[in-house]
Protein backbone atom coordinates (compact mmCIF):
# COMPACT_ATOMS: atom_id res chain seq x y z
CA UNK A 1 0.00 0.00 0.00
CA UNK A 2 2.71 2.58 1.46
CA UNK A 3 5.09 1.61 -2.05
CA UNK A 4 1.36 2.26 -4.02
CA UNK A 5 0.83 5.73 -2.49
CA UNK A 6 4.79 6.44 -3.17
CA UNK A 7 4.45 5.69 -6.78
CA UNK A 8 1.57 7.52 -7.37
CA UNK A 9 3.01 10.87 -5.55
CA UNK A 10 6.41 10.30 -8.13
CA UNK A 11 4.13 9.67 -11.14
CA UNK A 12 2.54 12.71 -10.09
CA UNK A 13 5.23 14.88 -9.27
CA UNK A 14 7.02 14.02 -12.50
CA UNK A 15 3.89 14.94 -14.63
CA UNK A 16 3.28 18.34 -13.08
CA UNK A 17 7.56 18.58 -13.74
CA UNK A 18 6.86 18.09 -17.11
CA UNK A 19 3.70 20.04 -17.68
CA UNK A 20 5.62 23.09 -16.25
CA UNK A 21 8.34 22.98 -17.91
CA UNK A 22 6.38 22.37 -21.06
CA UNK A 23 4.26 25.58 -20.11
CA UNK A 24 7.57 27.57 -19.56
CA UNK A 25 8.88 26.23 -22.79
CA UNK A 26 5.96 27.72 -24.41
CA UNK A 27 5.65 30.98 -22.47
CA UNK A 28 9.40 31.87 -23.77
CA UNK A 29 8.36 30.79 -27.40
CA UNK A 30 5.34 32.85 -27.09
CA UNK A 31 7.03 36.10 -25.60
CA UNK A 32 6.15 38.99 -28.02
CA UNK A 33 7.55 42.94 -27.54
CA UNK A 34 5.08 45.78 -27.89
CA UNK A 35 5.31 45.57 -31.85
CA UNK A 36 3.93 41.59 -31.99
CA UNK A 37 7.18 40.39 -33.29
CA UNK A 38 9.01 37.78 -31.13
CA UNK A 39 11.21 38.65 -28.69
CA UNK A 40 14.28 37.42 -28.49
CA UNK A 41 14.83 37.77 -32.49
CA UNK A 42 17.80 38.36 -34.73
CA UNK A 43 17.93 40.64 -37.06
CA UNK A 44 21.14 42.93 -39.10
CA UNK A 45 21.95 46.12 -38.91
CA UNK A 46 20.98 47.64 -41.80
CA UNK A 47 23.39 50.94 -42.13
CA UNK A 48 26.93 51.27 -42.43
CA UNK A 49 27.27 53.18 -39.36
CA UNK A 50 24.91 52.75 -36.20
CA UNK A 51 25.43 54.34 -32.93
CA UNK A 52 24.54 51.99 -29.68
CA UNK A 53 23.62 53.86 -27.19
CA UNK A 54 23.18 53.81 -23.29
CA UNK A 55 19.48 53.86 -23.24
CA UNK A 56 16.47 54.26 -25.63
CA UNK A 57 16.75 57.56 -27.25
CA UNK A 58 18.96 60.32 -28.93
CA UNK A 59 19.22 62.04 -25.63
CA UNK A 60 21.42 59.01 -24.25
CA UNK A 61 25.02 58.92 -24.68
CA UNK A 62 26.74 56.98 -27.49
CA UNK A 63 28.45 53.48 -26.11
CA UNK A 64 29.90 52.38 -29.27
CA UNK A 65 29.41 52.84 -32.81
CA UNK A 66 29.25 49.93 -35.39
CA UNK A 67 31.01 50.22 -38.76
CA UNK A 68 29.67 46.87 -40.47
CA UNK A 69 26.20 46.56 -42.37
CA UNK A 70 24.97 43.22 -42.63
CA UNK A 71 26.20 42.28 -38.90
CA UNK A 72 23.81 39.62 -37.23
CA UNK A 73 22.25 41.27 -33.90
CA UNK A 74 19.89 39.76 -31.20
CA UNK A 75 16.88 42.14 -29.88
CA UNK A 76 16.28 41.31 -26.40
CA UNK A 77 13.61 44.67 -25.45
CA UNK A 78 11.40 46.76 -27.46
CA UNK A 79 10.13 50.54 -26.29
CA UNK A 80 8.64 52.55 -28.66
CA UNK A 81 11.13 52.28 -31.38
CA UNK A 82 14.24 51.97 -30.03
CA UNK A 83 15.15 48.18 -29.73
CA UNK A 84 18.01 46.89 -27.00
CA UNK A 85 19.95 44.91 -29.16
CA UNK A 86 22.99 41.93 -27.97
CA UNK A 87 26.07 41.56 -30.32
CA UNK A 88 27.91 38.35 -30.57
CA UNK A 89 30.67 39.59 -27.90
CA UNK A 90 27.53 40.00 -25.67
CA UNK A 91 27.90 44.21 -25.98
CA UNK A 92 24.48 45.34 -25.35
CA UNK A 93 22.52 48.64 -25.93
CA UNK A 94 19.87 50.86 -28.02
CA UNK A 95 19.40 51.29 -31.58
CA UNK A 96 16.39 52.85 -33.32
CA UNK A 97 14.54 50.33 -35.41
CA UNK A 98 15.36 52.07 -38.87
CA UNK A 99 18.80 51.22 -38.51
CA UNK A 100 17.60 47.40 -38.06
CA UNK A 101 16.91 44.71 -41.44
CA UNK A 102 14.75 41.71 -40.99
CA UNK A 103 17.63 39.70 -43.10
CA UNK A 104 18.85 37.31 -41.34
CA UNK A 105 23.24 36.46 -41.09
CA UNK A 106 25.16 34.55 -38.58
CA UNK A 107 28.55 34.79 -37.21
CA UNK A 108 31.10 31.11 -37.28
CA UNK A 109 31.76 30.01 -34.11
CA UNK A 110 32.29 33.64 -32.39
CA UNK A 111 33.04 31.83 -29.22
CA UNK A 112 36.14 29.56 -30.73
CA UNK A 113 38.41 32.71 -31.99
CA UNK A 114 40.45 32.13 -29.43
CA UNK A 115 41.19 28.03 -29.63
CA UNK A 116 43.89 29.28 -32.06
CA UNK A 117 45.08 27.85 -35.40
CA UNK A 118 43.26 24.96 -36.77
CA UNK A 119 39.84 25.76 -35.62
CA UNK A 120 36.95 25.68 -38.49
CA UNK A 121 33.90 25.88 -38.85
CA UNK A 122 32.57 23.65 -41.96
CA UNK A 123 30.58 24.83 -45.03
CA UNK A 124 28.79 21.64 -46.34
CA UNK A 125 27.43 20.86 -49.85
CA UNK A 126 24.43 19.85 -48.64
CA UNK A 127 22.90 19.49 -44.90
CA UNK A 128 24.25 16.19 -43.95
CA UNK A 129 27.14 15.79 -41.67
CA UNK A 130 28.81 13.48 -44.16
CA UNK A 131 28.45 16.08 -47.04
CA UNK A 132 31.76 17.13 -48.67
CA UNK A 133 32.84 20.07 -47.68
CA UNK A 134 32.92 23.03 -49.87
CA UNK A 135 34.74 25.93 -47.50
CA UNK A 136 36.42 25.99 -44.16
CA UNK A 137 35.15 29.18 -41.98
CA UNK A 138 37.37 30.42 -39.23
CA UNK A 139 35.55 31.17 -36.30
CA UNK A 140 34.32 35.27 -36.30
CA UNK A 141 33.28 34.80 -40.36
CA UNK A 142 29.96 36.50 -40.62
CA UNK A 143 27.86 34.12 -43.37
CA UNK A 144 24.60 34.99 -44.73
CA UNK A 145 21.82 33.02 -44.08
CA UNK A 146 18.60 32.17 -46.25
CA UNK A 147 16.88 29.54 -44.53
CA UNK A 148 17.51 27.00 -41.63
CA UNK A 149 15.65 23.67 -40.96
CA UNK A 150 16.24 23.40 -36.80
CA UNK A 151 19.71 21.74 -37.76
CA UNK A 152 21.31 23.35 -40.34
CA UNK A 153 21.27 26.87 -42.26
CA UNK A 154 21.86 27.60 -45.89
CA UNK A 155 24.60 30.15 -46.20
CA UNK A 156 26.95 32.27 -48.23
CA UNK A 157 29.92 33.97 -47.81
CA UNK A 158 32.28 35.34 -50.18
CA UNK A 159 31.09 33.25 -53.03
CA UNK A 160 31.00 30.21 -51.54
CA UNK A 161 27.26 28.82 -50.42
CA UNK A 162 26.46 25.70 -48.86
CA UNK A 163 25.28 24.48 -45.64
CA UNK A 164 26.24 24.65 -42.13
CA UNK A 165 25.29 23.23 -38.65
CA UNK A 166 22.81 25.26 -36.71
CA UNK A 167 25.05 24.55 -33.13
CA UNK A 168 27.90 26.36 -34.88
CA UNK A 169 26.80 29.64 -35.37
CA UNK A 170 25.70 32.77 -33.73
CA UNK A 171 22.48 34.06 -35.27
CA UNK A 172 20.13 31.26 -35.06
CA UNK A 173 18.91 29.71 -32.41
CA UNK A 174 18.69 26.10 -31.60
CA UNK A 175 16.08 24.17 -33.67
CA UNK A 176 14.76 27.59 -35.27
CA UNK A 177 13.43 26.89 -38.64
CA UNK A 178 12.55 29.70 -41.44
CA UNK A 179 12.72 30.35 -45.08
Amino acid sequence: MRSKVLKSCLALAIALAASVGSVEFAHAQAAKGPSGLPLPRFVTLKSKRVNLRIGPGTDYAVSWMYLKSGLPVEIIQEYDNWRRIRDADGTEGWVNQSLLSGQRAAIAAPWMKTKGKGVYVNLRREAQPSASIVAKLEPGVMITIGECNGDWCRAETDGASGWVAQSEIWGAYPGEAFK
